[in-house]
């Protein structure tokens, strides 16, 4: 068993506003936390893995196909692999939540 404290994880800034801290992985899947700062966007972007996510705390406003969906604290999410998304922080707080993506990312940074 691998236990990873987020306290542990040094905090990468894919995007003006948004940190990243990659957390525990296996072979099939990893969990990565998100701070997404008010005002912060996460231009679109795709990308291979199937990602699911929990917001903790805060907003977010993601763009999907030309659509807004404002997901919020205790809302849960999925984007396909492939799926071209985008997020905004629209509140006055920071959007903090834990995404999990299939197969693993082996880098925090949304942009790749």
């Amino acid at each position: 068993m691998d236990i990873v404290p987020e306290s542990d994880v040094e905090s990468t800034e894919a995007v003006d506003g948004a940190h990243l801290k990659l957390l525990a992985g296996g072979t099939e899947m990893n969990v990565q936390h998100f701070r997404v700062d008010p005002g912060a966007t996460v231009p679109e972007h795709s990308h291979p893995h199937e990602q699911t996510g929990y917001v903790l705390e805060g907003a977010l406003t993601f763009f999907v196909d030309g659509e807004t969906h404002v997901v919020e604290a205790g809302d849960s999410y999925v984007f396909p692999g492939g799926e071209a998304h985008g997020a905004e922080n629209r509140g006055d707080v920071p959007a903090v939540g834990l995404d999990i993506f299939s197969p693993p990312r082996d880098d925090p940074d949304w942009m790749d």
